[in-house]
């Protein structure tokens, strides 16, 4: 049995980054266990390939988690120090829509960042985690290997086509962790029948505000087969969990009544959009200024509150990230559950989610550091 000071379960954005901060901060043995055939697979496809990597505005806020704790750890490697890390290893890097941090050129200069600095780092390649043992011992679907430390960075259930599962939970459950079941997050939202006007929609898109409880999210809705997405809607998926959420469709602008133009063509919006959403208020397509203060009331309402109960997502094949994981009342500020030393869990396997936007991976990079610096005090 092959014996390592620590070892990683999973390939991904957060088992690198804690491999390469061990390996480039001690001369501990260690060793990441990947069950596919490439590691930071997510990482690739991330942000149509370029990886959106951080955002400009980061704090707990943009986060469904135990926010006192994800605020101590992304203290403790905060945006800047995500950064600076990639500028200092020479990552070319673009802002988009002024809050969005993307690789200039593709998400395989992260990853080569990534794997320059776990060199020394021994990583075994398709091999399925079976389960860890007190001691630890760690069981893959071809050996064993027998750990110090072991670090849990195996990722949630979105993504199974790149081999996602759910084995961290698992693990968890073994050493008697209390843990969310994962659920989709970032995801598109399915429809009742008394919205199924908007799938009519398909293709169209308009800048919008989503309301979920306490929660306001401005950006691009779109209008989809299945339902609504894009990016307003998957960050609002993140807190809806059942009933009603509320669409702002023209944030940010007034209706002009003194306007001689028909509503479909004197509101901001797409005509095809004013059309549909003219039948679904029960109102004639006529012009602004022949409307009577009920139906101008009616309109107004309909175009900033629009509130409607969805049917469901579009489920964890469509999902960017899950909801759920190890509850953090089980893990000290250094990931390390606080009943079995040595055991970490690091990433989206923790109940902590952000939304769309580069806070996933702000996550993953800051729970690794905060991880692998408790390890070697």
């Amino acid at each position: 049995m092959k014996t390592y000071d620590v070892v990683i379960l999973g390939g991904g954005a957060s088992g690198f980054m804690a491999a390469g901060y061990l390996a480039q901060n001690s001369s501990l043995k260690v060793a990441i266990i990947e069950g596919n055939a490439k590691t930071m697979q997510k990482v690739k496809v991330s942000g149509g390939g370029r990886c959106n990597f951080s955002n400009v505005k980061v704090d707990s806020t943009h986060y469904d988690g135990d926010e006192a704790y994800v605020s101590k750890v992304l203290d403790s490697f905060c945006k800047d120090d995500t950064l600076e890390f990639f500028r200092r290893r020479n990552l070319k890097s673009t802002i988009r829509s002024d809050k969005y941090y993307f690789c200039k050129n593709s998400a395989d200069d992260i990853m080569n960042i990534l794997k320059d600095e776990c060199s020394g780092v021994t990583i075994y390649l398709n091999e399925k985690i079976i389960s860890v043992k007190d001691g630890y011992i760690v069981e893959t679907s071809k050996q064993k290997l027998s750990a110090k430390v072991v670090i849990v960075a195996s990722g949630a259930e979105s993504f199974k086509t790149l081999g996602a599962t759910s084995i961290g939970l698992e693990i968890a459950k073994s050493f008697l962790l209390s843990a969310t079941p994962f659920s989709p997050a970032l995801v598109g939202l399915t429809l009742q029948p008394s919205q199924f006007w908007m799938k009519e929609l398909s293709g169209i898109s308009l800048n919008a505000k989503i309301s979920v409880g306490s929660k306001v999210l401005h950006e691009d809705l779109l209008f989809a087969h299945k339902g609504i997405s894009g990016l307003v809607t998957l960050s609002a998926s993140l807190y809806w969990k059942k009933g009603d959420l509320s669409i702002d469709f023209l944030p940010n602008e007034r209706v002009n009544f003194n306007s001689k133009k028909h509503i479909s063509t004197g509101i901001n919006l797409s005509k095809r959009f004013l059309k549909s959403f003219l039948k679904v208020c029960e109102l004639a397509d006529k012009p602004l200024n022949k409307l009577d203060k009920k139906e101008s009331e009616i309109l107004l309402a309909n175009l900033h509150n629009y509130t409607f109960a969805p049917a469901g997502t579009f489920g964890l094949s469509k999902a960017e990230v899950c909801r759920g994981g190890v509850k953090t009342e089980e893990l000290s500020e250094s990931l390390e559950s606080k009943n079995n030393k040595g055991l970490y869990f690091i990433g989206e396997v923790v109940d902590v989610t952000g939304e769309l936007g580069g806070y996933n991976f702000q996550w993953a990079f800051s729970s690794a550091i905060v991880c692998s610096r408790n390890i070697l005090l």
